[in-house]
């Protein structure tokens, strides 16, 4: 069976790549590279998938998700950077934060905005894994146009879309970056499929990490269903300070965030007993139409998470979302295993095209 899911896609994504990220003060080797989309293009044109290019949207689409001040630092941050001479002195070619606005220090103070270039990245960055280069802003632009223009494509009546981002975006919140993304490309689809109609949205995020920049956005809305399983950050793993079960919602979003985190080692079956609970959340809502925040980075032998699900999980979680018969939105987040990470997109495709009743 031929893929019939189209791809958009967007070339300015090999702009951005990091030489490097900085954990525990040290500089390590980057994991979030322009292979990573290369390979799994690569495969899905195997597969007989067709083309889309990206649209480019007006600043308006990502201002109905983000701050206005997070989108015009990360346009200028490079460019700033450069100019101050930072790249030679001290020698730091990556725009890199050193000090943050911590509750601690600041009180019931806010935050002046730094006048030092060397200090602001800081204000909008929550890690220092996250750099910025030159190429970084126009690559996490083109990724938010491939999933606005999944999210068109599907408003328009195409039951399946899938937009391959990268850099990926489901860590982001309105107004802070990190986790290798930049602008939250999920959140972006939802409300793009908002404001083109679907009364009610769920974003369905398995990637093997928290979707805490969704949760954080959509906190107080009950017009979006965010639901993520994930590696339990109690175990030790990113973002380590939020995703408990306990985290529902607030204001007139409670009961509107759902939250499955799972022990390291979990396999196929109680990772998608975690997705059929998500299902069943997105069901319950009345959601009209999905997103799927697909991260691959759960599958067993990925360098950034402990849990072990298998090319079979992946098509039968794709196929449990896809016998929703909902309109998905599938975006591209997590997965660094160059060698598997074309077939687990493949597989997840593949279940859900199967379980739509082939799309």
């Amino acid at each position: 069976m031929a893929l019939s899911i189209p791809l958009v896609w967007a070339d300015g994504h090999r702009l951005h790549e990091p030489s490097a990220e900085i954990w525990v003060g040290v500089r390590t080797p980057a994991s979030e590279l322009p292979a990573r989309a290369d390979a799994i293009r690569a495969t899905l044109h195997e597969a007989g998938t067709g083309e889309v290019p990206a649209t480019p949207h007006d600043d308006a689409a990502l201002e109905a998700v983000h701050d206005p001040g997070l989108l015009a630092f990360l346009a200028s941050a490079w460019a700033d950077w450069e100019a101050a001479g930072l790249p030679d002195d001290p020698g730091q070619d990556q725009v890199v934060p050193y000090i943050f606005p911590h509750p601690g220090l600041m009180g019931e103070l806010e935050p002046l905005v730094p006048a030092a270039t060397w200090a602001r990245p800081g204000a909008f960055c929550f890690d220092t894994m996250t750099l910025i280069g030159p190429g970084t802003w126009e690559a996490a632009r083109d990724a938010a146009d491939a999933a606005l223009t999944a999210a068109d494509i599907v408003s328009c009546g195409t039951p399946i879309a899938y937009a391959c981002c990268r850099p990926p975006g489901h860590h982001v919140t309105r107004s802070a970056y990190g986790g290798s993304c930049y602008l939250n490309n999920a959140a972006l689809a939802a409300q793009q499929l908002r404001q083109q109609g679907a009364a009610r949205v769920a974003i369905v995020d398995i990637d093997a990490h928290h979707g805490n920049g969704a949760q954080s956005i959509f906190w107080e809305r009950n017009d979006v269903l965010t639901a993520s399983v994930h590696i339990d950050p109690a175990t030790g793993w990113f973002p380590h300070f939020l995703g408990g079960s306990s985290e529902r919602g607030g204001g007139a979003g409670l009961g509107s965030n759902l939250n499955v985190p799972l022990p390291p080692g979990a396999r196929d079956d109680e990772w998608l007993r975690a997705v059929a609970e998500l299902v069943q959340a997105a069901r319950s809502s009345g959601a009209e139409a999905l997103v799927l925040a697909l991260g691959v980075d759960a599958a067993g032998g990925d360098p950034e998470s402990p849990l072990d699900v298998t090319v079979r999980g992946f098509r039968e979680a794709g196929r449990l979302i896809g016998q929703q018969s909902l309109p998905v939105v599938v975006v591209q987040e997590g997965g660094y295993d160059l060698a598997s990470i074309g077939g687990l997109v493949l597989a997840t495709l593949e279940g859900l095209q199967e379980g739509h009743g082939n799309a």
